[in-house]
């Protein structure tokens, strides 16, 4: 018999939800569970991987109603497992099928392979999740026509082209009903799922940038179930949208500069010598693209798409010679390398194959973030430009509307969120000083929110667990996940 919460939605009583949480999955090899070549090359280097599907309420307020299927990959643990580890690498709209062979291969030898089950799925409506939420062909996508938000580009939209969007959506990935259910609190409610259908009594749970999202939420609602929980690369939960947006890209600005700062030691950087002038020299190069776009491998590549690419570039500080590669390319009348890198971050492959990343980024987003006016788009619009000049194409624009200005549902999450969160265990947040969009300031707001130990890694990057990459990074991680032993207060590792 269903009651009602406090917020005044129903709850369904154990009952209801018995047979999702009693089902067992039937894992299978991952071979039909992949949407492009390199997630096929990427799953054979696993070949411990198994896959398989979750059974989910679409509605969790109607659980006697339709259900979607949560696609499940588990790689077991090399040695005596403890439990599973549960990942999700961000977005939103990353895959964690994908997330999950990648991790395995990063950490062969690593303590938390050895320790755990390392279990990703691809949230509702995510890559080989069905529904999965499905906007554009991948021609579609490759002539640009995937961009779905105005914010950061010069992108002019009217009404129409925003119902367009909602109406393309709908009908492509199953209806206004499929578009509905991929909040970020129902994938919450699917991850208590999956942790019982695994067999562990408590969730064991590392989620990176979105993912810190998704794990606040679950803790918001489910603390009594959380054995441990890292957050790496954090979003600040009581930061509005417009705050949030704004401080990710003059994250990016500020990446943008140390770039530069790299690149002027270097022999013949095309931002010159002087990184104090190396935003107007990129401005000078960059801004012709502007209805003026030049050829790059198959297509060609405008303004916008060629700050999509240097953005790309800037997430990890490997990538900064690519930037640079793909600058100097511009000064010849070549888009080559910075499409490349959009295609990369992308994971776009060779034949064109595109996951649904950007689709299902825009519906989840659609679900959790504030509504904005048009009269405050144009405005944060021109707010991005200020603090990121780099991507300021010196152009008057209008239009800047808010590609869900039209969803068919009013936001679900309901920001701030996971506050005064009662009975949740001790929890690490991990931040990188310079991250480039989940800014370190995140971080250190989100731990004090959630009452956890943070971890601060001195350097340029986007999250570093999952990588590898460094032993502080690692022993830590691996200390509070598999042994519950917190890290002192004021720790820090270096990059």
């Amino acid at each position: 018999m269903a009651g009602c919460s406090p917020d005044g939605s129903a709850v369904h009583s154990s009952f209801d939800l018995d047979r999702f949480y009693s089902q067992q999955i039937a894992w299978e090899s991952c071979e039909s569970y992949t949407n492009t070549s390199i997630e096929t090359a990427v799953f054979a280097l696993a070949p411990t991987m198994e896959c398989g599907h979750l059974k989910v309420p679409l509605n969790y307020q109607e659980p006697q109603g339709k259900t979607a299927l949560v696609a499940v990959a588990r790689v077991p643990a090399r040695g005596q497992s403890i439990g599973s580890l549960v990942i999700n690498p961000g977005g939103p709209g990353g895959s964690g099928l994908f997330a999950t062979a990648a991790t395995a291969l990063a950490l062969p030898d690593g303590r938390l392979t050895e320790n755990f089950d390392l279990v990703g799925f691809d949230p509702r409506g995510v890559g080989s999740s069905e529904p999965a939420i499905e906007c554009f062909t991948d021609a579609e996508a490759d002539r640009g026509d995937f961009m779905l938000s105005t914010q950061g580009t010069t992108q002019q939209w009217t009404e129409q082209d925003t119902k367009g969007f909602v109406d393309r959506c709908a009908e492509r990935s199953g209806g206004i009903e499929v578009l509905t259910s991929v909040g970020t609190r129902d994938a919450a409610r699917d991850i208590d799922v999956l942790r019982a259908v695994l067999g562990d009594e408590k969730l064991t749970f590392l989620g990176q940038s979105y993912g810190t999202r998704l794990g606040a939420v679950y803790a918001e609602q489910f603390p009594q179930n959380v054995r441990a929980m890292l957050l790496d690369g954090a979003i600040d939960s009581t930061q509005g949208t417009v705050e949030r947006r704004i401080g990710a890209y003059a994250g990016f600005q500020r990446s943008f500069e140390q770039m530069a700062a790299y690149c002027a030691t270097e022999t013949d950087c095309p931002l010159g010598d002087d990184p104090a002038r190396a935003t107007e020299q990129f401005q000078q190069i960059v801004r012709p693209l502007y209805g003026q776009p030049v050829p790059a491998l198959s297509s060609d590549l405008g303004f916008d798409e060629a700050i999509g690419g240097v953005i790309s570039g800037l997430y990890s500080e490997a990538a900064w010679p690519r930037i640079i590669k793909g600058i100097s390319q511009l000064q010849q009348g070549r888009g080559d390398e910075l499409l490349q890198l959009s295609y990369d971050f992308s994971l776009r492959d060779t034949e064109g194959r595109w996951p649904n990343f950007v689709e299902a980024l825009y519906a989840i987003n659609c679900m959790d973030e504030e509504r904005l006016t048009e009269e405050q788009g144009n405005a944060l619009r021109t707010r991005i430009f200020e603090d990121a000049p780099f991507m300021d194409p010196g152009v008057a624009l209008t239009g800047a509307r808010d590609g869900c200005e039209q969803w068919p549902v009013e936001p679900t999450l309901g920001i701030p969120y996971a506050t005064d969160i009662v009975g949740l265990p001790p929890t690490l947040v991990v931040s990188i000083t310079g991250d480039p969009t989940t800014p370190h300031a995140g971080g250190l707001a989100l731990a004090e929110t959630l009452g956890s130990t943070l971890l601060t890694v001195e350097g340029e990057g986007h999250t570093i667990v999952m990588a590898g990459t460094n032993q502080c990074v690692n022993e830590i991680a691996a200390d509070y996940l598999i042994d519950l032993t917190l890290p002192p207060a004021g720790a820090s590792c270096e990059l």
